[in-house]
């Protein structure tokens, strides 16, 4: 990894820190900032949004979607994880320690938001810090990106009626028009965009000017995620200093979902005689998130200073010291795999 992947939570930290700061010195410009939208949908935000995305779909060859078929187990695991336990499973998480074990500590309508934002974490997998994670534990790269794209294909149209579904079963009002907006806006839009980027540059078989092009989105892509991380603490600032709390109490059922998630996909793999390279990657597409689609998504669905906002930042927090936790695990067990 490079420099900025290495120390992610440090550099994540920092900007939280200088987000708290900020919104507590210059509390207008965040206000006017906010101000700024578009049927619900914050265009500061939608443009940092963006440049993280971007060259991540960029990454995303769908062409490897012709090869779905030459180890489906792998791709099996990930789609029951990703689509049929994980989302139910983070609702499940936010309701029982939301609405009960945490219920005397938050008030029922932040806890409702909380909740919300978990649901959009747990609809969103992964997709850029996968290949990260798959090259840490050694996976196979052509297996991921199959893995990778199958996902996205499905997220195109299995987010918003998931996410409504899981919304509207906890009481939360769902705006559908404002949360279809959001998946074409960041999920159909930049997809295509990509694909066609992807098309363009792809002219040789050495993908030398796909490397190229990535190589310079890279540091937009990081200004776009450090610039949002401070910009959504900014907006939270008066609620992180009066309530600090709510950064463990987020913390907690992620966390519990994270590690709980991982050790059935796991078991799952082990049990499936998956070879390891396709074991490890599976099972990290499975446990972690696409947290720019969550936060897009919480911000235009509930607004820039909701707790749904906030849950989906902490997110972010919580992921990469965790996920990195679990590519060590992974690697310390390889020899329990063929």
């Amino acid at each position: 990894m490079g420099l900025f992947e290495r120390y992610l939570s440090v550099w994540v930290g920092l900007a939280i820190i200088a987000g708290i700061t900020a919104g507590t010195l210059v509390p207008g410009f965040f206000e006017a900032v906010a101000g700024i939208e578009y049927a619900h949908v914050n265009l500061v935000i939608a443009v940092l949004i963006w440049l993280m995305i971007f060259p991540m779909m960029v990454q995303i060859d769908f062409a490897s979607i012709k090869d779905v078929g030459k180890k489906p187990k792998g791709l099996i695991l990930t789609l029951v994880i990703n689509w049929l336990i994980k989302p139910f499973t983070m609702a499940l998480l936010g309701w029982l320690f939301f609405k009960g074990v945490f219920a005397d500590w938050v008030d029922p309508q932040t806890a409702s938001e909380y909740i919300a934002g978990m649901i959009l974490l747990g609809v969103a997998p992964c997709t850029a810090m996968v290949f990260v994670w798959s090259q840490l534990t050694r996976g196979d790269a052509n297996y991921t990106l199959v893995q990778v794209s199958i996902n996205d294909v499905i997220m195109i149209f299995a987010f918003a009626p998931i996410a409504g579904l899981l919304l509207g079963v906890t009481d939360i009002t769902v705006p559908w028009n404002t949360l279809l907006l959001s998946v074409v806006l960041y999920v159909v839009v930049p997809l295509l965009a990509g694909a066609f980027v992807r098309k363009s540059l792809d002219k040789g078989s050495d993908h030398s000017r796909i490397d190229s092009f990535l190589a310079a989105m890279k540091p937009w892509s990081v200004i776009g995620l450090l610039a949002t991380v401070t910009l959504l603490f900014g907006f939270q600032s008066e609620t992180i200093l009066s309530q600090p709390e709510a950064i463990v109490l987020i913390a907690i059922p992620l966390l519990i979902q994270t590690y709980g998630i991982f050790a059935l996909a796991y078991w799952l793999a082990k049990w499936l005689k998956l070879p390891h390279n396709v074991a490890a990657p599976a099972c990290m597409i499975g446990t972690s998130n696409f947290f720019e689609l969550a936060v897009a998504v919480a911000i235009s669905v509930f607004g820039l200073q909701s707790g749904a906002a906030l849950a989906t930042v902490v997110g972010v927090l919580v992921e990469v010291p965790v996920m990195l936790s679990l590519v060590w695990f992974a690697n310390r067990t390889r020899h329990w795999f063929a």
